[in-house]
């Protein structure tokens, strides 16, 4: 087939570069355009130095860029920016992905209630296929809107998916507790998020709502064919990169858990599930698209203790939206997403 003609939206953003780090090494896809309002004018090597060598696009605008040219296109855009393009391109017969939350939700009242302004476009919701391969791969390959998910929801699905798809998980709350790098917050400018507030520093945040609670509520749903009481406490650790999430559930003894893992992922290429007795670590996926997943039973609790690490950059974000790409185009799921991950 021909080579599939890309634009990016929100290319200055880790999201955004990380999608064009990606892309340059992917066989079948090539970059058209590349929008950042902030940066227009300026090369992408000079925004991005580790860049240098491999691309000599600049940044165009927003007016500037041909994107109803392009086969498909990503938006790597603060929530409730991508909403009011959509509809135009998928008028022209291009396909999106979005990698912000603006079609992650399939109730509009829902989004106004978390992002706190009305949906632009909710007659689209309901055509919106939730980007996660492991739970809806058929659909997304038909897909011509596709919301890629939230890093915390990826971690946090994966790793109650076979529990709750294969009906293990008793009546008592699910919970998941995670922490995350500090590139999960974007690039922008935050006090929060400087060196010296972050360095030798844990804390949780927004215990009383995440945004991405409903995401995850709404796919932990449907796997139950139930509503399902979630607890979801996010905390922010002193590091770039990475997403761990322990999640816990009341389970019946008797039950062969490591099978019942194993079974669940058997020939998913980007679910790990590890041996009896280990533990993920973040730096073990750090620049890949995979999620490693370890089952514990701690004696005499009646719980399972699963345990979920993911790149929040790459699974959580532009690895995963690429693995998307790949589906909706009919090429191999792993196309440019083969590489190893970095250590130390």
């Amino acid at each position: 087939m021909d080579r599939i003609r890309v634009g990016i939206v929100g290319g200055t953003g880790y999201g955004g570069m990380e999608l064009v780090r990606l892309l340059l090494d992917h066989p079948a896809a090539e970059i058209a355009c590349l929008v950042s309002r902030s940066e227009a004018g300026r090369r992408v090597d000079a925004v991005f130095p580790h860049l240098r060598g491999r691309i000599e696009q600049t940044f165009q605008g927003p007016d500037d860029a041909d994107l109803a040219a392009c086969d498909l296109v990503f938006f790597a855009t603060p929530n409730g920016v991508a909403m009011h393009q959509v509809p135009g391109l998928l008028a022209s017969g291009v396909r999106i992905i979005d990698l912000a939350a603006d079609f992650r939700l399939r109730d509009p009242a829902a989004w106004t209630q978390w992002y706190g302004e009305a949906h632009a476009c909710p007659e689209l919701l309901a055509d919106a296929i939730y980007g996660l391969p492991e739970l809806d791969r058929d659909a997304i390959r038909s897909a011509r809107l596709v919301a890629n998910p939230g890093c915390y929801p990826t971690a946090v699905i994966l790793a109650l998916l076979p529990l709750l798809r294969a009906g293990l998980a008793g009546p008592g709350a699910l919970i998941a507790d995670a922490k995350s790098g500090a590139s999960g917050a974007g690039r922008g400018a935050v006090v929060g998020n400087l060196l010296t507030e972050l360095s030798e520093n844990f804390r949780a945040y927004r215990v009383a709502g995440h945004r991405h609670l409903p995401e995850i509520r709404q796919a932990l749903d449907r796997l139950a064919g139930q509503a399902r009481e979630l607890v979801f406490v996010p905390h922010v650790v002193p590091m770039i990169r990475g997403i761990h999430a322990t999640c816990y559930a009341e389970v019946d003894a008797g039950i062969d858990l490591q099978a019942v893992y194993e079974d669940a992922y058997a020939g998913e290429p980007f679910v790990d599930v590890l041996a009896p007795g280990e533990h993920p670590e973040t730096r073990s996926v750090r620049g890949a698209n995979l999620c490693r997943i370890a089952v514990h039973r701690p004696p005499q609790t009646g719980r399972v203790v699963v345990l979920s690490v993911i790149d929040n950059l790459v699974k959580g974000a532009a690895g995963q939206a690429v693995q998307n790409m790949n589906l909706m185009f009919g090429l191999p799921e792993t196309s440019g997403l083969t590489s190893l991950p970095i250590a130390p």
